[in-house]
């Protein structure tokens, strides 16, 4: 019987999706409660809004985005530097034959939603918009 093999431009699997978004509640979580004792990360809001594994659920990659963007390159060097408690919180919380390494990025999501929003309101895209 052949291996099934999978497409790259297929997206994630269900099982992919639904483990990213119970490790992301899990972060988001830990974080909200303040249960990391950094002091880059004292009183900084963040939020979790991505969370995307590895086919083989072994690594994560983390999209986070402080409060306002502000300081963001520090508050993702310290989430980057605390990974062993994060890593730690989500054994607890969850029941994963791995725990993931974790690898948090600035989530530029919102960046991407206002370029695409004042492309819109360009005038020659909003004349080709309006012939339909």
């Amino acid at each position: 019987m052949a291996k099934r093999t999978q497409d790259s431009s297929a997206g994630p699997s269900q099982r992919q999706l639904r483990v990213g978004e119970l490790i992301r509640r899990s972060l988001a979580e830990t974080l909200s409660r303040g249960d990391i004792h950094d002091p880059d990360l004292a009183h900084v809001s963040i939020t979790v809004g991505e969370v995307r594994p590895t086919p083989d659920l072994r690594k994560a990659v983390v999209h986070v985005l402080p409060l306002g963007g502000v300081n963001a390159d520090l508050v993702v060097e310290a989430l980057n530097k605390n990974t062993y408690e994060l890593r730690r919180s989500i054994n607890k919380n969850l029941d994963l034959k791995y725990s993931p390494e974790l690898k948090f990025v600035y989530d530029r999501t919102f960046d991407q939603m206002d370029e695409t929003r004042r492309l819109l309101e360009q005038s020659s895209v909003k004349q080709d918009l309006d012939k339909d």
